[in-house]
């Protein structure tokens, strides 16, 4: 099928997702292992351990592990707070969190200590945004004080009991939590949503939700994942790029292929600016990035950084664009969000 196709599958017995669009794979989900990190989104309640002198952050106890916590000034050890797991831990290192909870739906998110409703900026037409401030303020009518919402730009145009039934499981669930915060010990409080609950959360209506047992092998998912595991990138006009990932970071390297002419390295990095993003999305790659692009004249830099940003600004995953090394490398750095496809193939 050539339309936009949600399949809802399993891998290695794990939950998996897989966002299709015109016969190519876009987009790529699946649960940590059993007994694996925990997932983003998990919310903890953390005992402060240690504070990491020179850093600004905490060391917390999380009950099944020990979690980082940035910008903990003013915190003390021993001292409990409710935490959430931002991303997937490097290998041997802590898990990373926040002290900003969120409570994140399809439609609304519930800002415990951030009062306040908002409207993503995306929403422009005045009315819709009227009729969905007017929703918004009826579904918090039984909110407590120091909770806000946001309606994200999944609202526009969206049935209002669906929204205002999102925002009450929301509520419900931040209530739950919140009463949980006073304990003396750490614990497990909520689990982050799994691959098929992001895929309804984040990917909006397809031309076709498959999620029967043969789902991945109906629409070539399987296929997609070798292909996405192989270092080689296949560019437009015969150009390629080779994507590495290696224990401190993942490396790019930008080749033009048979073409010889003048404008044969920009041309190769343009290519590469244009499908970084999916190609990172699909094989759960973060951190710091490294790209050897194409020779070409320094001149174009700044047409080169232009195209990068306009790329990853479509891109879910938060993404820093750090700039060029003494060397003439570019790099990034990305969020990990994802579990590297790599290590899910080689489980």
């Amino acid at each position: 099928m050539k339309g936009r196709v949600i399949a809802l599958g399993q891998l290695e017995g794990r939950a998996a997702a897989a966002l299709i669009e015109g016969g190519r794979l876009e987009d790529f989900l699946i649960d940590p292992p059993e007994g694996g990190p925990p997932r983003p989104g998990a919310i903890y309640r953390a005992i402060c351990d240690r504070p990491m002198k020179g850093q600004g952050a905490m060391m917390l106890r999380l009950g099944d592990g020990t979690g980082f916590l940035r910008a903990a000034r003013g915190l003390r050890p021993g001292q409990p707070l409710l935490v959430q797991v931002t991303g997937h831990a490097e290998p041997g290192k802590a898990v990373p969190v926040t002290a900003r909870i969120l409570f994140k739906g399809r439609y609304a998110i519930v800002t415990p200590g951030a009062p306040g409703l908002n409207i993503s900026r995306s929403i422009r037409g005045e009315e819709e945004r009227l009729r969905l401030h007017d929703l918004a303020e009826e579904a918090m009518g039984q909110a407590g004080e120091g909770i806000g919402l946001i309606l994200r730009s999944a609202a526009q145009g969206a049935n209002s009991h669906d929204i205002a039934r999102d925002i009450a499981a929301r509520l419900q669930l931040a209530g739950a939590v919140l009463a949980e915060a006073g304990g003396a010990e750490p614990e497990f409080l909520l689990d982050g949503p799994d691959a098929h609950f992001l895929a309804w959360r984040e990917w909006g209506e397809p031309d076709l939700l498959a999620d029967g047992p043969r789902a991945f092998e109906e629409h070539g998912v399987h296929e997609m994942l070798e292909a996405m595991c192989r270092p080689r990138v296949p560019l437009a006009g015969g150009a390629e790029a080779f994507i590495e990932p290696t224990r401190a970071l993942v490396a790019i390297d930008v080749n033009t292929g048979g073409d010889t002419s003048p404008a044969a390295g920009l041309k190769a990095n343009l290519a590469l600016a244009r499908e970084l993003p999916r190609q990172l999305r699909c094989r759960g790659l973060g951190g710091q990035i490294t790209i050897d692009f194409a020779p070409m004249p320094r001149k174009e830099r700044r047409h080169l950084e232009q195209r990068l940003g306009a790329a990853f600004r479509a891109d879910p995953v938060e993404t820093a664009l750090v700039g060029w090394t003494p060397l003439g490398h570019f790099e990034l750095h990305r969020k990990r969000e994802r579990l590297p496809l790599g290590e899910v193939a080689g489980g």
